[in-house]
């Protein structure tokens, strides 16, 4: 009896390895006609010669994106997670301009990713998707219209610290807390499409000051509130950070006018570098199991809690701050948690109910 239940494990675990390397083979397929196709446009728009100079002269921009496009591809945050303190701790970027490079290199990356996601028919919570895309796209517009040109940008700064750090204090709990997660929205009715649109707004807000945050406060919300699987989650972040990325791309090109240079130069550096390193991301978190992908995003929020406290200069009002927001978003993602362990003995009850039935 014990050998026959070893046996079944293991051709289990075979048939899991089958599964992923046909997978990786056909999603490695995809993604490379897709990073073909954006290198020849690359090429052809900018021409060789510059291409390959502004490579050269930007190339800690390039260098940033093979990291950022690689968390982008295999975890819920972006590469405007890495991007974005990068730019504006190490290389001193005014946050404006790293915003907007974000903003405008996850229109790319995080595009490419999205047609992989569709092209593999990759489970996706597209009503989830919908709701939260309308209110991200005018959370964005606040986001960069009114908020941005108000803040002080060390408040800029810290804000985005405090939020990755509040989204650690989630995956902390997430990873010690053992729990059925669905493939897909139980219950989906008004107040669902409603707290959707409210979490799109306040992403897109988040995406309009630092260029990053509606992949994490989505990812958070559809595992807290409405009990996904990262399997599910992970894909419909991507594809929602995707859409308010193209969206604030948009803004920043054609209606603010600020996607100029230095900018534009640290995006055609960074083009050719993220159509590869977020196919490259998925394939490896793939491989990885889930408690070492959390490890490592929880070094990276490490990291980025390290260098702010370190790097930026710090007073008693932007430390004041940075608590109420740290404070302010673990007491939001609290409560949603709450909200979903009651979602979550409902949908039993009733499950129960009708199989008795």
């Amino acid at each position: 009896m014990k050998n026959s239940r070893v046996q079944q494990k293991q051709n289990q675990r075979t048939e899991c390895l089958v599964t992923q390397t046909r997978f990786s083979e056909n999603f490695i397929g995809f993604s490379i006609l897709v990073a073909v196709i954006v290198w020849t446009v690359w090429l052809i728009l900018t021409g060789p010669n510059r291409a390959f100079s502004n490579l050269i002269a930007n190339w800690e921009a390039a260098v940033t994106m093979v990291f950022g496009s690689i968390v982008a591809g295999g975890t819920s945050m972006g590469g405007g997670a890495v991007a974005f303190p990068v730019f504006t701790k190490v290389l001193q970027v005014p946050p404006q301009e790293a915003k907007v490079f974000s903003l405008a290199i996850q229109s790319v990356g995080m595009s490419a990713a999205t047609f992989a996601i569709v092209a593999m028919g990759t489970r996706v919570e597209w009503r989830f998707v919908r709701w939260a895309s309308l209110g991200g796209v005018l959370g964005i517009i606040v986001g960069d219209v009114l908020l941005a040109p108000v803040l002080p940008p060390t408040f800029v700064k810290m804000f985005f610290t405090m939020v990755v750090s509040s989204f650690g204090v989630v995956l902390l709990a997430l990873n010690r807390t053992k729990r059925k997660r669905n493939l897909d929205i139980f219950w989906w009715g008004k107040w669902e499409r409603l707290f959707c649109l409210i979490v799109g707004l306040f992403g897109g807000i988040m995406g309009g000051l630092v260029g990053s945050g509606m992949d994490i406060l989505g990812f958070s919300v559809m595992i807290l509130l409405f009990n996904l699987s990262e399997k599910c989650s992970t894909p419909t972040s991507v594809i929602l950070m995707a859409i308010n990325a193209v969206a604030g791309f948009i803004l920043h090109k054609f209606f603010i006018g600020d996607f100029v240079e230095p900018v534009l130069d640290y995006w055609l550096a960074a083009v050719p570098v993220v159509v590869v390193g977020a196919p490259a991301g998925a394939i490896i978190c793939s491989l990885l199991n889930q408690t070492t992908v959390v490890r490592i995003l929880h070094c990276l929020i490490l990291i980025e809690l390290v260098s702010s406290l370190v790097l930026i200069p710090l007073n008693v009002t932007l430390i004041c701050f940075s608590v109420l927001i740290f404070a302010l978003f673990c007491l939001i993602y609290y409560w949603v948690y709450l909200m979903g362990k009651k979602r979550s003995r409902l949908t039993e009850k009733f499950t129960w109910q009708t199989r008795q039935i």
